[in-house]
């Protein structure tokens, strides 16, 4: 019989956790100032936690009030003690923690497409950073940010990594669409669709950044150098001086592809991480996207500079950057998300299908079918991904007094039937179409399967007549060559 171990506030500053008896006995709660209802009751007939000790608990539910989870335990003992202003109900739903997507591209889902089956490289230099420059302006990033924001919550993911221009635009849509994000202001040493080079990119980033830097708790702005091969050591070391002084992370490509390690190999006589470490560029909270070709000497310098490591399988196979070695980043400690990538290198935003793809490519890369199981990778997804991009300790995890980003995913579709052991079937079974519902912050985002914070059919629209201009444009360009 499952078990649950519950924890209690004992004071405004601090959680203990303590060893409780059979989840049916008691159930972990967070004291109310007055006793007035609370907003929120999400019930499942499994609560999946994603705590420490991994409990899963039968006939569950968690309780959420102003934003923050409240009591996590049996829903009968929950519905006795509480009384709410809405119940999500939980036949056939398991509850679980939003997914968390470590690294994306969110407006690029207005270029899904429209470059395919070309290595890392020939991609971005020859099709991507045109396109870019001649496409991208903030109704781009607006519009393509809004259907990427859609596309993640229809699929349960409740927080993003992003990296992309007119971040001031990508924060105002997340403002309004109610997800949570980190916000990168991109830095590359190129004309870009918002800054003019190095310079300017970093210069923009921090004026960006002391704008929404405690402005709304759902976003935090942060730093998006590029890569080492758009942007000089030099570069790199103002930009990781510019994030300390203001006191904020960094997002950045590592590792990707072997063009990359080459290059700097070439260029500096070290591989990637390596140069990191060099110019003391992990000394602040830092982002690492892919690490597909990480060293043997530079897996510890992850783990000990407390490096989050997103790990992107569909992205790295597509373009054939690689199979990142995860299975040897977790034994040695690294803090290891999942991401997507963005769109145009997917093509989608589908967090279950990464973490099928994570276990199925360790599993065969090792010849090892033991090797990242389901619970590891739905780790990746949730809490583990909390971690690695610096919000363990208010997400990821259903647990008492963090804050309150849920989802319901529906467990009656033929494909769970049976179900013998739900944590394999999310992992190996689920998709995105099965997500019921979505909550952040303790506001419902969508509500099964209706969308309650996007005009969809606006944004749909928008998005058709933009992909419109953009393939009238690239078709006439072809037919002058």
């Amino acid at each position: 019989m499952t078990t649950i171990r519950y924890c209690f506030l004992i004071t405004f500053l601090s959680i203990c956790l303590l060893a409780c008896g059979p989840k049916q006995d008691d159930t972990s709660t967070l004291p109310l100032e007055d006793d007035d209802a609370i907003d929120l009751i999400i019930v499942g007939d499994h609560v999946v936690t994603m705590n420490v000790d991994l409990d899963v608990i039968e006939n569950g539910a968690v309780a959420i009030d102003q934003g923050v989870i409240v009591a996590v335990g049996n829903a009968d003992e929950i519905r006795a003690t509480y009384s709410a202003r809405e119940t999500l109900s939980g036949g056939d739903r398991i509850v679980m923690p939003g997914l968390v997507n470590g690294h994306s591209h969110a407006a690029m889902t207005l270029l899904r497409g429209v470059a395919d089956d070309l290595a890392l490289m020939d991609w971005l230099n020859n099709y991507i950073f045109p396109a870019e420059v001649e496409f991208v302006d903030s109704e781009f990033v607006r519009i393509g940010t809004e259907l990427a924001c859609w596309e993640m919550i229809r699929g349960g993911t409740t927080t993003f990594v992003d990296m992309y221009y007119y971040p001031d635009v990508v924060a105002e849509v997340v403002e309004q669409c109610g997800m949570r994000a980190l916000i990168s202001a991109t830095v590359i040493d190129q004309r870009s669709p918002d800054a003019e080079g190095a310079d300017d990119s970093v210069s923009k980033g921090v004026a960006f950044i002391e704008r929404w830097k405690g402005r709304h708790s759902r976003i935090s702005p942060i730093f998006g150098p590029h890569a080492n091969y758009t942007l000089n050591a030099e570069q790199l070391a103002a930009t990781r001086r510019a994030a300390l002084e203001l006191g904020v992370p960094i997002s950045i490509h590592v590792s990707e592809s072997p063009f990359e390690v080459q290059y700097s190999k070439d260029t500096y006589g070290m591989t990637s991480i390596a140069l990191y470490e060099s110019i003391g560029f992990f000394e602040g909270p830092t982002i690492a996207a892919h690490v597909v070709w990480p060293t043997e000497d530079e897996i510890p310098i992850l783990a000990e500079r407390k490096v989050g490591v997103i790990h992107n399988p569909t992205s790295n196979m597509k373009i054939a950057s690689g199979i990142s070695p995860v299975t040897a980043m977790l034994a040695a400690g690294v803090r290891v998300g999942l991401g997507t990538d963005g769109a145009a290198s997917n093509n989608d935003l589908d967090m279950w299908e990464e973490m099928r793809l994570a276990s199925f490519l360790q599993k065969v890369d090792r010849m090892n079918p033991e090797v990242l199981p389901a619970i590891t990778v739905l780790s990746m997804a949730t809490s583990g991904g909390a971690a690695a991009i610096g919000l363990g300790d208010s997400i990821g995890s259903l647990e008492v007094g963090k804050r309150a980003d849920v989802i319901q995913v529906a467990f009656d579709d033929v494909h769970h039937v049976p179900t013998y052991d739900v944590v394999s079937h999310l992992v190996y079974v689920s998709d995105e179409q099965d997500v019921a519902s979505v909550v952040v912050d303790g506001t419902v985002l969508m509500r099964e399967g209706v969308m309650e914070t996007i005009d969809t059919t606006r944004v749909a629209r928008e998005a058709s007549a933009l992909a419109a201009q953009i393939q009238s444009t690239l078709e006439q360009r072809n037919k002058t060559r």
